[in-house]
C-alpha cells in the first residue's frame, strides 16, 4: 500500500512513529483532530482513509455529534477485531462523519467501506486496487495513474515504493471529474502530488508486507515539494 497525504501545510502533524500511547501502532497523527490517515501495527493489520469530495455535502451532520474521521483508522488499530466485525460496527456510526473511504485488513483479508455509497462493508478479493476522494476504483486520472504507477513497480521492486507517486503535472480539464469546485480547483487537485504554498502532499507512505517482516517508509514533504525528512522501520 503506499498513499500520499494531501492535507493544509498549517495544520500541525507529527510524523510517523510507534505512538507513546500505542507502542504496538505506527502511523503519523494529526495533532488537531487526534487521529491518523493511516497505519500499522506490529501483529500486522492496517487501516488507511481517504475523504470523499461533494461540494455541497450531500449530508449534515451537527457539529456536536460529528466523529472525526481519522478517529475510525485509530480505532481499529488500537482494538483487537476482525476488518468484518471492526466495519459493521462503524457503519452504524457513519452517518456521523463527513464523507470517507476506510480500508482496513490484517494479513489474510481487507476490507472497504465508503459512507458516500449503498454497498455496506466490502471484503475486497486480491488484487489491485486505487483509491482517491471517490469511492474505490473511480476511474480519475490519478487513481488510475497511481494503479499504473504500483504496478510498474510490482515488476520491479528493488526502487523505494515511496517513488511511485511523484507525478506533479495536473490533468486536461476533459479528463477531470466533477465534483463541484471550479475547474481550476479541480485541475490543481487532479495532480496525484498536489503542490502549493498552502495546501499540498505532506507525506508519501509505504507500508509493504511480508511473510516474516513488515517494513514501513514514510517521506515529508515542504510547500515546495521537497522532501525533509525519511522514516523507516523494518519489524
Amino acid at each position: 500500500m503506499v498513499a500520499n497525504r494531501d492535507e493544509f501545510h498549517k495544520r500541525p502533524t507529527q510524523a510517523s512513529r510507534f505512538w507513546p500511547d500505542f507502542p504496538h501502532i505506527i502511523a503519523g497523527q494529526d495533532l488537531e483532530a487526534g487521529g491518523t490517515w493511516m497505519g500499522a501495527t506490529r501483529d500486522g493489520r492496517f487501516a488507511a482513509l481517504t475523504n470523499v469530495r461533494q461540494v455541497p455535502s450531500p449530508v449534515e451532520i451537527n457539529e456536536q455529534d460529528k466523529i472525526s474521521r481519522g478517529q475510525l483508522v485509530l480505532d481499529y488499530l488500537a482494538q483487537i477485531q476482525s476488518p468484518q466485525t471492526y466495519l459493521a460496527g462503524v457503519q452504524e456510526i457513519a452517518h456521523l462523519c463527513e464523507g470517507f473511504n476506510l480500508v482496513v485488513g490484517n494479513r489474510e483479508q481487507c476490507w472497504y467501506l465508503g459512507n458516500r455509497n449503498d454497498q455496506g462493508p466490502t471484503s475486497l478479493k486480491p488484487g489491485l486496487y486505487g483509491l482517491s476522494n471517490a469511492q474505490l476504483d473511480s476511474p480519475w486520472p490519478k487513481t488510475l495513474y497511481a494503479k499504473q504507477s504500483l504496478q510498474e513497480w510490482l515488476k520491479q521492486p528493488d526502487t523505494p515504493l515511496y517513488q511511485a507517486l511523484q507525478r506533479k503535472a495536473p490533468y486536461a480539464k476533459a479528463e477531470l471529474p466533477s465534483t463541484g469546485i471550479s475547474v481550476e480547483l479541480e485541475t490543481l487537485l487532479s495532480s496525484p502530488f498536489i503542490v502549493t504554498p498552502d495546501y499540498g502532499t505532506r507525506a508519501t507512505t509505504a507500508l509493504q508486507m511480508h511473510h516474516d517482516s513488515i517494513q514501513w517508509q514514510e517521506v515529508s514533504y515542504n510547500p515546495e515539494g521537497q522532501q525533509t525528512q525519511l522514516i523507516e522501520h523494518t519489524f
